[in-house]
């Protein structure tokens, strides 16, 4: 699914540290339950990432608590550093101040960090609470029935593109490969970030068959590992260094051109790789249902493009395999670096609260057609909302999209967007800061 655990980063460089501004945020609405306006039978969105540690990450947390910090100010300090490469990040109002307790614990004496959580734990429980009232007012269609279909629609679109594969003809055997490899990374990339967050139902159980289903058939990861390194750290400690700083994606030993458009090719083999090595880590269970549903996988796709796509030779129908797999690999490896590596990244004993951590170490790409479709919006144009609203459909994040947009603008929170090709220049020229150093660390320094 290529959704990793975070490693270690590249360099034995220390980090720097930089300051980044935080607007004031507004009295606190007055007391309103957390479940107010959700729909029956519809889970409540999590408002705060606090899934704990596990004691791995425990120790890489307490390795970080002896980064450089800025002593407590008086004022909101004014300095700050907008996304690398100039992404377009929305104003950021002249005394932004966040709350004295930045991270897990208390940094400051007294019940002073109790009493400046509270205006900041107001802001992501109004947000919660807006979008809570459009998810009520949504259908299950545009909930769920949007995102299923196209999940469908690749099934059905299967046999069109084994039987093209059967042509000699130029034309209809690439229209083989170019169906297959969609079909293949909606049901990978699309269907397995769902499943592993569990917006295709609201059913616990078929949450569970779906998430068997997409990610370890048709993906060949286990389940396990996917969840807890993409839904617990990634989404848990989004942009923490150690934890979430998607520093999985790091391969400083090699050079920029490689990385960006070779190594994607590798994908289809690197994946089954990495899950095979992870499977030392969950029970022997889960480990043999793995193993059997990556093979189930791969052999089918094999057994089919033998028997009906006709191809002759085993080499060439591995060699299909490979190709269609592989097909939308680049923007894959690029959008999972690009709306994350280059924004603010924060120590573990000094993140902000989850309103904060969300909106500055998040970016929304462009709505692209293929893309949408193939990874879902969630993945593209509609990070930020996902990240935020991690439960939601593609469908659903891509409607309150506008609602979460403007209510960061209105309270001068960052917004982040940059398009596909400001970013790959961006990674192109600034590699070796980006995708090799250790990144400098971001504290908001404000009123402490």
């Amino acid at each position: 699914m290529g959704h990793g655990a975070d490693c270690g980063h590249g360099s034995s460089a220390p980090p720097s540290s930089r300051c980044c501004p935080v607007p004031p945020p507004p009295p606190p609405p007055p007391a309103r339950s957390r479940s107010a306006g959700r729909a029956a039978g519809l889970p409540a969105m999590p408002l705060e990432d606090g899934d704990p540690l596990s004691p791995g990450a425990r120790q890489v947390r307490g390795g970080a608590s002896g980064v450089p910090r800025l002593p407590a100010m008086g004022e909101p300090s004014l300095r700050g550093t907008a996304a690398l490469g100039g992404s377009r990040t929305d104003a950021v109002a002249e005394g932004w101040e966040p709350g004295p307790a930045l991270g897990d614990g208390d940094v400051t004496p007294g019940a002073a960090p109790r009493r400046a959580r509270q205006p900041e734990e107001g802001l992501m429980t109004e947000l919660s609470e807006l979008v809570q009232k459009v998810v009520k007012s949504s259908s299950w269609w545009e909930r769920h029935g949007v995102d299923i279909s196209i999940l469908a629609c690749s099934f059905l679109l299967l046999p069109a593109g084994f039987l093209c594969l059967r042509s000699a003809q130029a034309i209809p055997f690439l229209a083989g490969v170019l169906t297959l490899g969609v079909v293949h990374h909606t049901l990978t990339v699309k269907g397995s970030h769902l499943a592993s967050h569990n917006a295709l139902t609201e059913s616990k159980s078929w949450s569970k068959v779906w998430a068997v289903f997409f990610i370890e058939l048709c993906s060949a990861f286990t389940v396990e590992q996917a969840t807890y390194n993409h839904v617990k750290i990634h989404h848990g400690y989004t942009n923490v260094i150690g934890l979430g700083d998607s520093s999985t994606w790091k391969l400083p030993f090699l050079n920029r051109y490689v990385y960006m458009f070779i190594a994607p090719l590798a994908v289809p083999i690197l994946t089954p790789l990495v899950a095979l090595d992870l499977l030392r880590n969950v029970e022997w269970k889960a480990a043999l249902r793995t193993l059997c549903c990556m093979f189930l996988g791969f052999y089918c796709h094999y057994w089919l493009l033998l028997h009906v796509s006709g191809f002759q030779s085993p080499w060439s129908a591995l060699l299909c395999m490979l190709v269609t797999r592989s097909l939308l690999a680049h923007p894959y490896i690029h959008v999972n670096i690009f709306q994350h590596i280059g924004l603010p990244m924060f120590a573990a004993d000094r993140k902000p609260r989850r309103i904060h951590l969300m909106s500055l170490g998040v970016l929304n790409l462009p709505r692209n057609p293929l893309l949408d479709w193939s990874f879902g919006h969630s993945l593209i144009s509609c990070h930020v909302e996902h990240h935020l609203f991690p439960s939601l459909s593609d469908n659903m994040c891509l409607k309150i999209k506008p609602i979460v947009s403007q209510y960061l603008k209105q309270k001068k929170l960052p917004y982040n967007e940059d398009t596909y090709s400001s970013r790959l220049w961006l990674f192109l020229q600034r590699y070796e800061e980006l995708m090799v150093h250790a990144p400098p660390i971001t504290e908001l320094v404000g009123i402490q």
